[in-house]
């Protein structure tokens, strides 16, 4: 397999499943309301390939691989009725309020260091 028969194979895989509904589902109706989640994916793919090999006469180098990953982040929904269409977030509080006690802490032991 070429290396761009490769590349273009992962792509194709990756693409096809890297999807929003295939993490969620479809949106859905209650209520006179529809709910659409909202998610940032996140793929990447390489593959490589070779040929040659060390200066041993007896060897034949070839070689060849490839590979991928796809993250998924769920970001919110987007909330449609009838009157208005609202996005909620989701967010984790407690690492929001962790990360900024941590920069403070940091900021004071800075600036202590700096005192000296």
């Amino acid at each position: 397999m070429s290396s761009l028969t490769l590349l273009q194979s992962l792509h194709e895989s990756l693409s096809t499943r890297a999807q929003v509904k295939s993490v969620f589902g479809e949106p859905i109706a209650a209520n006179d309301k529809t709910i659409v989640p909202v998610a940032k994916i996140i793929y990447g793919f390489g593959g490589g390939t070779g040929s040659g090999g060390m200066e041993i006469k007896t060897t034949r180098g070839e070689g060849g691989g490839g590979g991928g990953g796809v993250r998924v982040v769920p970001v919110g929904v987007f909330e449609v009725s009838g009157n208005e269409t609202r996005f909620v977030a989701v967010g984790d509080r407690k690492r929001m309020v962790g990360t900024l006690l941590l920069g403070a802490a940091l900021g004071l032991l800075f600036v202590r260091r700096r005192r000296r």
